[in-house]
């Protein structure tokens, strides 16, 4: 079982004790992209005048506009390696069929080859018989 770790961060100017069975280098990420979100909403002049309560509440709704864009990105690339997969797995087939094509057609030609071999003896043997005669 994996130990739980403790680490303090520095979130808004505030030291926070963080817990979890994540690592510290982990917890110190979520730290800054906690400041990192802050900063940003700092820039806006709107966003400095509201009172504390909607600071939060604007904080939450960038965060959550953070995850839900992410988990579409991640759900766009389980659908393109899921569509990457069945090309390969059509490809595989295709190469595998083309394979046995080939495998066909060289039977098909050492069968003609045995064939033109046979005629030409034949062909032979007539002329020997036509030019006895």
């Amino acid at each position: 079982m994996t130990s739980k770790n403790a680490t303090d961060v520095l979130i808004g100017g505030k030291i926070y004790s963080l817990s979890g069975y994540e690592s510290e280098e982990y917890l110190q990420r979520i730290a800054l992209y906690l400041n990192t979100k802050m900063d940003e909403l700092n820039q806006d002049t709107y966003y400095k005048r509201l009172n504390t309560e909607y600071k939060r509440l604007f904080l939450n709704l960038n965060i959550a506009d953070d995850y839900f864009k992410a988990k579409r990105f991640v759900e766009e690339l389980e659908n393109e390696a899921g569509e990457k997969e069945q090309t390969i797995y059509r490809l595989k087939q295709e190469a595998v069929d083309n394979k046995l094509a080939i495998e066909k057609l060289e039977k098909e030609k050492e069968s003609l080859k045995k064939e033109i071999n046979d005629l030409q003896k034949q062909i032979v043997k007539l002329e020997v018989k036509n030019g006895n005669k």
